[in-house]
């Protein structure tokens, strides 16, 4: 992203860009597939998280319109400059490959699973990944 369009402070970087998740994807950004990236590192330490809005009539009561619904919401949190070029190896070696998994899941996969919310979230420790499903702990992600 050129420096003018930034709206990060200097010594934060996004780790991915949306190049990065819509090719991982194979698929553009869309009201199906929403990107964020946010401005702030998060306190948990999550650098890519993305959530399913299930169909359900519940979500319109939120503001949640009609026309976001079945839709996959990821956001792309920061690092530290110093720390971009490892966490994007890693998250584009090992998560984006997982994340496209499970956003087909959540696309074709049961009814039953499709009707609930789900999320997915990675995070960078100690220069080694860890997965958290559903707001479930973080566990170390274990390599095939």
């Amino acid at each position: 992203m050129p420096a003018r369009n930034r709206r990060l402070p200097r010594h934060l970087s996004w780790p991915l860009t949306s190049t990065d998740v819509c090719s991982a994807l194979g698929e553009t950004p869309s009201n199906a597939l929403m990107l964020h990236f946010d401005n702030v590192p998060r306190t948990d330490g999550t650098l890519l998280r993305a959530s399913w809005m299930p169909p359900i009539g519940s979500n319109y009561g939120t503001g949640l319109c009609p026309d976001m619904w079945s839709s996959v919401w990821i956001t792309i949190a920061t690092v530290p400059s110093g720390e971009r070029a490892a966490a994007r190896r890693i998250l584009r070696e090992q998560a984006l490959p997982a994340l496209r998994e499970w956003v087909d899941k959540a696309r074709h996969g049961s009814e039953a699973w499709a009707l609930s919310r789900h999320s997915i979230s990675w995070r960078l420790v100690d220069q080694s990944l860890h997965l958290s499903r559903d707001q479930q702990p973080y566990q170390p992600v274990e390599l095939p």
